[in-house]
């Protein structure tokens, strides 16, 4: 009696496992994506962060740091790029998941209209740019730390120790110094990387008839071009919060994301706020394509072995 009762009880676990593994699922898998994208797409980005610190075009950027600091440099910060994407990408492409099936089951199984798409999409990047932006901001300081005077440069040996430097340094409030630019960044490229993913899947496969590789491929451009349009205008204003430093007298140059916004309008115009687009484009479009190619092979390999 005393075995049977055991046997009834063993399958108990395995179904609140399977009911955990269902609900973390979507951020796990949007997670590790995102990581490995970023794990080839770092070398990028640490030129286009360089672009916007006034360091030249992209080739001259590239031959500098080859010239005067070697191959690694061009994986400086790679640390704080992997956290960033294990807190921000583990929580937009989760929640917008999340948020997407619910919206579907409350439509009846039907597609989503695009305006519906884009609002999660601002919704899912609001929470991840909240969760993430500590790990942004070690980010963008990793990556600028080598183009100030030695004198005042920080140093952070790795993503944590600059935490805990920010951290013991200028507070704990400082981790989201920046916070408001790059909620805003997040709300802005989600929108259009997320719901322009999601209706080109839709005109690819249902319309067009495409093959899955061609439907991945073809949709992740779409939505990396447009995620960079929308988001690059804030990105430009978070990056130059977020690095600032005081003068002698111990002014910031900006009081703020808004100042930062009418200073750069009154002395470059709007064009100035594109400054290294191109860089950009190339930077998110192919990060974007990764991350949902990596998504839909971890996806299938899940369905291969049954989780």
């Amino acid at each position: 009696m005393a075995d049977a009762k055991q046997q009834q009880q063993q399958p108990q676990p395995a179904v609140a496992a399977t009911g955990v593994w269902k609900t973390i699922k979507p951020f796990v898998n949007g997670g590790a994506s995102g990581m490995l994208a970023t794990c080839v797409i770092q070398p990028i980005d640490m030129v286009k962060v360089r672009i916007q610190l006034g360091e030249g075009s992209a080739g001259q950027v590239t031959k500098n740091m080859l010239a005067n600091e070697g191959m690694r440099s061009f994986y400086k910060g790679l640390s704080a790029g992997l956290l960033r994407q294990a807190t921000y990408t583990t929580a937009r492409l989760g929640s917008f998941r999340v948020l997407t099936n619910k919206a579907v089951e409350k439509n009846e199984g039907k597609p989503l209209p695009l305006i519906q798409k884009a609002f999660i999409g601002l919704t899912a990047g609001a929470i991840g740019a909240c969760v993430g932006s500590p790990a942004d901001l070690a980010l963008i300081r990793m990556q600028a730390d080598s183009t100030l005077p030695a004198a005042q440069r920080r140093n952070y040996k790795n993503a944590f120790h600059a935490l805990y430097r920010i951290s013991a340094d200028e507070g704990v409030l400082a981790l989201w110094k920046g916070a408001g630019p790059t909620v805003v960044r997040a709300m802005a490229l989600n929108m259009g990387m997320l719901a322009s993913y999601d209706q080109s899947v839709e005109l690819f496969r249902d319309k067009l008839g495409a093959g899955e590789i061609t439907t991945v491929v073809g949709a992740s451009a779409i939505s990396g071009f447009f995620a960079s349009a929308c988001s690059l205008p804030f990105d430009y204003v978070k990056t130059q919060i977020q690095k600032m430093q005081p003068d002698a007298n111990g002014k910031y140059p900006y009081t703020g994301s808004l100042d930062c916004a009418v200073k750069t309008f009154k002395s470059g115009g709007p064009f100035k706020f594109y400054t290294g687009f191109p860089v950009y484009c190339v930077r998110i479009a192919p990060h974007v394509m990764m991350t949902w190619i990596f998504l839909n092979q971890i996806q299938k390999f899940e369905k291969k072995i049954g989780i």
